[in-house]
């Protein structure tokens, strides 16, 4: 498959309905057997999620943190109905030679991704891959490609587009037409969510298997910000903020207007105050994608405060009728003009009522499990049904690779015009080299027409 033509191949997202459905209760007749890549922070956040809404069966669970991996076995064996003990791996390839996993989800760190969701769906499996899906934008159409060659479900965790409050929001105040002509659109975050500390590097504790840990990417020395949970920090292992939080504001609103990918992207920004740490991923940034007629204009900042307190990382949506607000937490409608109808707003769901264990799961965003639950039915249905779900690895592969794009322009100083079709920056030969990340052997980087 020549990557000029694998978009085509791969066909356009259906956009399905994030609203709960159990249909596919009706067709399965045993419990879906499930695996687990990574069973950090939100391994475990999705996978429980999973256990909560479907009669699976977690057979196997896979990280190279053995302390992290004995956890996880425990916590799943707890909440799983059969109370069985998953088997536990180091390495995900013998995890998946094993071929008896129906679904498997990709929860690593970003530059684990790729190799394994391309793995499990080669051995049959439905995946759901975390979001971004890919590091850089070569992995991204490798994995479409096996996607769409496998004949594979994937599913990628972007679960704005299953968030409740959020589908009430595109429902009733944008398509209803509330806002009127949209002609600019802002997302941003001003989390305080950089590290800022200094330490020393040191042997890997004795409990990680750094070398696999590192994978494909730069071998760094090892530092205690990196694991858990800190290697965002690093640019080696993913896209820094605009890379996780960006991402999922620009599908939010991708989604919530029907955009496909945007045309032109444009970035500026660096670390401009917080220059002690070690981290290497910018403290400011401004990115600009232009859909045409529409710009949708990303900002973060790691330091000082933000414009909105009510409003730290989200989405505005200015019309010539009124304005959106929109985050995780909540939206608001303000109306303009005496027509324009009345303001509206609503907040996040929550549902510790049916879901008791929500209240006192250690480290649960509470107020993310209810989209998540939804993004797993959906997910489910799509499962049995062979269609393709609200965050298919195509939607996914848009988003993450407008944002890569972004930093692309802020490294090489200039604007990027994207060919979607083509999967290549227009006149650029130095961007179009960068599209793809070197791989550290003896890893090999996946390729679109070779999956």
């Amino acid at each position: 498959m020549q990557r000029r033509h694998f978009l085509k191949m791969a066909g356009s997202a259906l956009a399905l309905s994030a609203a709960p459905s159990y249909a596919w209760q009706i067709v399965a007749d045993k419990p879906k057997r499930v695996a687990l890549i990574g069973a950090g922070w939100y391994g475990k956040t999705d996978l429980l999620r999973l256990i909560q809404v479907a009669p699976v069966e977690v057979v196997s669970l896979c990280d190279v943190d053995s302390a992290m991996l004995e956890e996880a076995a425990d916590i799943v064996a707890a909440r799983q109905a059969s109370k069985r003990r998953p088997r536990l791996y180091r390495d995900y390839r013998e995890l998946l030679a094993e071929r008896d996993v129906d679904i498997v989800l990709v929860d690593t760190p970003d530059h684990w991704h790729a190799l394994p969701m391309i793995d499990a769906v080669r051995a049959g499996a439905d995946v759901w891959v975390q979001k971004p899906i890919s590091v850089d934008v070569v992995e991204g159409q490798a994995m479409l490609a096996a996607a769409r060659k496998y004949d594979r479900v994937v599913q990628v965790g972007m679960q704005r587009r299953s968030t409740p409050h959020l589908i009430n929001a595109r429902d009733r105040i944008i398509r209803e037409g509330r806002l009127g002509n949209i002609g600019l659109v802002e997302i941003y975050c001003y989390y305080e969510m950089r590290a800022r500390q200094n330490p020393p590097d040191t042997d890997p504790p004795a409990n990680l298997d750094y070398e696999m840990w590192t994978g494909p990417a730069p071998m760094r020395p090892y530092n205690a910000l990196v694991h858990p949970r800190g290697w965002r920090a690093f640019m080696e292992y993913g896209n820094g903020i605009v890379g996780d939080m960006c991402v999922h504001m620009l599908d939010m609103v991708r989604w919530m207007l029907d955009l496909g990918a945007p045309d032109r992207v444009t970035s500026t920004g660096g670390i401009y105050v917080e220059k002690n740490s070690k981290a290497n991923i910018s403290d400011t940034q401004v990115a600009t994608f232009d859909f045409g007629s529409l710009p949708v204009v990303w900002t973060h900042r790691t330091w000082g405060t933000p414009p909105d307190p009510q409003y730290p990382w989200g989405a505005t949506f200015y019309g010539d009728r009124g304005t959106l607000r929109a985050s995780v937490m909540r939206w608001d409608f303000e109306p303009k003009g005496r027509n324009a109808g009345p303001a509206m707003s609503e907040e996040v769901t929550y549902e510790f009522d049916q879901y008791p264990e929500d209240r006192t799961e250690k480290d649960l965003e509470t107020h993310v499990a209810p989209a998540i639950r939804r993004q797993m039915q959906n997910f489910l249905e799509c499962i049995e049904t062979r269609q393709r779900p609200v965050a298919d690895i195509e939607e996914g592969y848009i988003s993450a690779t407008a944002c890569i794009l972004a930093n692309l322009s802020m490294e090489l100083g200039r604007s990027l015009t994207w060919d979607h079709a083509a999967g290549r920056v227009v006149g650029d030969d130095e961007a179009n080299e960068r599209l793809r990340r070197p791989y550290r052997a003896p890893w090999q980087h996946p390729e679109p027409d070779t999956v």
